[in-house]
């Protein structure tokens, strides 16, 4: 039988609503902390806004009407637009302790507990556990895992060594046929760059299928979009197993801007896996180009590349020591290069943020 999950339409009294911009952990940030996991755990609170009180001068603001009458919600209810914020708030203060101690990270209504030791993942358990009973929260057991090596996460299977994306998720999409509209081109591309970061030259590939985008260009799909089209797909189904980052080795920033369509990175490491080192590959970063930005001599193109690059993988690459690999020479005087240009300024202090080693290659 499926649990029932009551969401409400309260759109009017969202508009009314002050934003609360309190921070939602971003997905692959939330995974990257599982690296060198040997055990994952997961656990799901059960109807997660639910266990959120509401309080009485805002229950009046809750009512519903249905055929048995007028109702208020005394419990946080789905559909509110701050309630993600408001619970992600009240997870992170309930566990903020075991979330600085870096074994364990909260994700709306799922708390990820990860250890190199079977003992240390027994003790993290049973330390969130002791938690839950004094402030009556529930768990949803048929909804949790315990002591995994594995971890399903939306849309990627995930381990202390590697993110791999999830066949279940992109089976059914690959089975489409080619797009027949703007519409069903859309969400297709909304698709595959969920997966971006998995794949090499994302934006070099898919620059085609972008270009329908523009008012003046007329649906169609050529023998260029066709094979577009069916080299995402492949793409999907055959993509290296990225790694997850090691923030206490060195990165290594490998960027590209030879494509007149977009640009493209990679970020690897080389790690130590069974007694062996190899270099594996973080996560892949594509641009599309503009217009204007298409037009750009090489090393405007790859100093272009190298901002939105550091600008993107930031969240690594702030503070760290880390190697930057390039085939254009000119980008290595690029910070004692004197301009005038406006842009070239901007990204001159842009870049100066920054502790890259730059090699070319």
């Amino acid at each position: 039988m499926m649990a029932s999950l009551d969401c409400e339409d309260f759109r009017a009294l969202n508009n009314y609503a002050n934003e609360d911009r309190y921070p939602i952990p971003r997905i692959p940030h939330a995974l990257d902390k599982l690296a060198k996991a040997k055990y994952i755990t997961k656990i799901d609170c059960m109807k997660g806004f639910h266990q959120n009180g509401v309080k009485p001068n805002s229950m009046k603001l809750l009512r519903i009407i249905c055929h048995m009458g007028i109702y208020e919600y005394t419990r946080m209810p789905f559909g509110i637009k701050n309630a993600p914020a408001h619970f992600q708030r009240m997870m992170d203060t309930i566990f903020q302790e075991e979330i600085l101690e870096g074994w364990m990270v909260v994700y709306r209504d799922d708390i990820i507990i990860n250890s190199e030791t079977w003992k240390d993942h027994v003790q993290y358990i049973d330390r969130v556990l002791s938690k839950y009973t004094p402030i009556n929260l529930k768990i949803s057991l048929k909804k949790c895992i315990f002591g995994q090596q594995e971890l399903l996460a939306p849309g990627h299977k995930v381990s202390g060594l590697s993110l791999a994306i999830d066949q279940n998720e992109v089976s059914a999409v690959l089975q489409k046929p080619v797009p027949n509209s703007i519409k069903d081109m859309q969400s297709f591309l909304g698709f595959a760059s969920y997966y971006r970061n998995h794949i090499k030259n994302f934006a070099h590939i898919t620059s085609s299928l972008y270009k329908l985008y523009s008012k003046d260009v007329v649906f169609e799909i050529n023998k260029e979009r066709r094979d577009a089209y069916e080299r995402i797909k492949y793409e999907l189904t055959n993509v290296p197993v990225l790694i997850l980052p090691d923030f206490e080795l060195t990165f290594k920033l490998y960027i590209e801007a030879a494509f007149s369509q977009g640009l493209g990175a990679a970020l690897q490491q080389r790690k130590v896996v069974d007694g062996e080192p190899r270099e594996g590959v973080i996560c892949y970063i594509p641009m599309q180009l503009k217009d204007s930005e298409a037009r750009y001599g090489a090393t405007q193109t790859e100093c272009l590349c190298l901002v939105w690059d550091l600008e993107k993988l930031n969240y690594y690459l702030e503070g760290a020591v880390f190697e930057v690999y390039t085939d254009c020479t000119a980008l290595k005087s690029l910070l004692h290069m004197k301009t005038t240009e406006r842009h070239m300024l901007r990204w001159q202090i842009a870049i100066q943020e920054y502790r890259g080693n730059m090699t070319i290659i």
